[in-house]
């Protein structure tokens, strides 16, 4: 009985220390591990995972060995090397550019090559991502923001038909999992081009108008420390910004 007793209570205070809607950091797989600690990953990469914790997030996505990933805009490849090595070579890391952006830096490209064979670049558009096959799980990091700001010389993104065009590229039941600096509640996408930052609730109303469910959300990269009225990359809060963690899925029916 006491045994009982004890059980019941460690599970109570676990739904008590858990926000309504999300999930606990689980214990990250051994593949997931294996990539975090691989002695090959740069020290630039490896210096900045005190802030990124890339175990927890890895692990909240759900990302496999052989599965086919699609990552949004992959910038110098911190994440894209982590999906490599964990996919391995049954699998695949699509490098998702738009068009603009590869065309104005070629070499963002270039250095995908040089992370292995199994990530290969692939060009989109608003209205499809492009990939050559369907994919179990697209990514995006600290990026979702982007999405709603103009490129030089071209006009905003529409993000409905971006989100329905993530929805199109993904297996029936495949991950949508958005990480991204979270905005004062309210503030209004306004604060994605001014201080990259987007709403939690922006982002959750835009995902699930294109028929994504949310399966989850994390706060493990949550700092309630974060005021929000500063840009991502001012010195007081660079590295250090509250952001949000969202994993939606494509319904399997």
């Amino acid at each position: 009985m006491r045994k009982f007793v004890l059980l019941a209570t460690a599970s109570l205070v676990l739904a008590v220390a858990a926000p309504s809607g999300a999930i606990l950091a689980a214990p990250a797989p051994a593949y997931v591990s294996a990539a975090v600690s691989d002695a090959s990953r740069p020290a630039a990469d490896t210096a900045r995972d005190p802030e990124r914790k890339p175990a927890d997030v890895l692990t909240f996505a759900g990302v496999k060995p052989g599965d086919k990933v699609g990552e949004l805009i992959p910038g110098g490849g911190y994440y894209t090397r982590l999906l490599s090595k964990i996919v391995g070579p049954s699998g695949k890391v699509y490098a998702l550019w738009p068009e603009g952006l590869a065309k104005a830096r070629p070499q963002m490209l270039d250095a995908m090559k040089e992370i292995g064979p199994n990530v290969v670049n692939v060009l989109y558009t608003d209205t499809s991502l492009n990939a050559p096959e369907a994919l179990d799980l697209v990514w995006t990091s600290e990026n979702y923001h982007d999405f709603h700001n103009a490129p030089p010389g071209a006009p905003a993104p529409n993000i409905a038909v971006f989100n329905k065009a993530v929805f199109a590229a993904l297996k029936p039941g495949g991950v949508f999992l958005v990480e991204d600096h979270a905005a004062a509640a309210g503030a209004g996408l306004g604060v994605t081009s001014t201080l990259h930052r987007i709403d939690p609730a922006d982002v959750k109303t835009e995902v699930e108008a294109a028929s994504f469910a949310l399966a989850g959300s994390s706060r493990v990269l949550a700092n309630p420390a974060d005021p929000h009225t500063v840009g991502v990359f001012d010195p007081s809060i660079r590295g250090r910004s509250d952001k949000l963690l969202f994993k939606f899925t494509k319904p399997a029916k």
